[in-house]
């Protein structure tokens, strides 16, 4: 069995089915493409350590990261092993110590986990194989300009920001942080850094 090495390259609504995301992660030094379907709240799991957010409170994902952190439990990789009617199955590689040990886990748990681990992700080839997509070299991913387009409709926030001041930007960040809404947080977020 043979392990390849991926790295995450997106995270966006998905196109093919509502109130899901997809998670992009590439071949490291290749060209194909995992596209990975997840929910909502995994991806708004996965985005907020993407983009080093501090939430007022820990999330699930956090909380583990402490717990491991605190009893000396490292997570030196995590696996993509199998896919099995659509479902793909992963496990969490970890040490304590000196002894290693294996924890069956859902992707997107297993994805948001290796985020806050900084570790790698590998998948077993076979299911690249399988659920792999070969994407143009010159392409940055997989996803094409119409389905870019309809992310963005999907993505537009109902306020406008463009026209709210930095400190405006500021409190409304601040609020959304508060509320948990680490979607619209990286909304304003991304509105602030284009004016820097």
């Amino acid at each position: 069995m043979k392990k390849i090495e991926l790295d995450i390259l997106q995270l966006s609504h998905s196109v093919t089915q509502n109130h899901s995301y997809a998670v992009v992660m590439g071949e490291v030094g290749g060209t194909r493409r995992l596209p990975i379907v997840i929910g909502g709240f995994e991806a708004q799991a996965i985005a907020v350590a993407l983009d080093n957010m501090k939430p007022s409170r820990p999330l699930t994902h956090d909380l583990m990261k402490t717990m491991c952190d605190t009893f000396g439990i490292e997570i030196e990789y995590i696996y993509i092993s199998k896919l099995i009617d659509g479902v793909f199955y992963s496990n969490l590689v970890c040490k304590r110590d000196a002894d290693f040990f294996e924890i069956d886990s859902r992707t997107s748990d297993a994805l948001a986990l290796a985020v806050r681990f900084d570790c790698p992700i590998y998948v077993e080839e076979g299911v690249l194989n399988e659920a792999g997509v070969e994407a143009d070299p010159n392409e940055e991913h997989a996803v094409t300009a119409e389905e870019e387009k309809e992310i963005a409709e999907l993505t537009t926030p109902t306020t406008n920001y463009t026209q709210m001041t930095a400190p405006e930007l500021q409190i409304h960040l601040k609020a959304a942080l508060d509320n948990e809404d680490y979607e619209l947080a990286a909304r304003i977020r991304d509105e602030l850094n284009k004016r820097k």
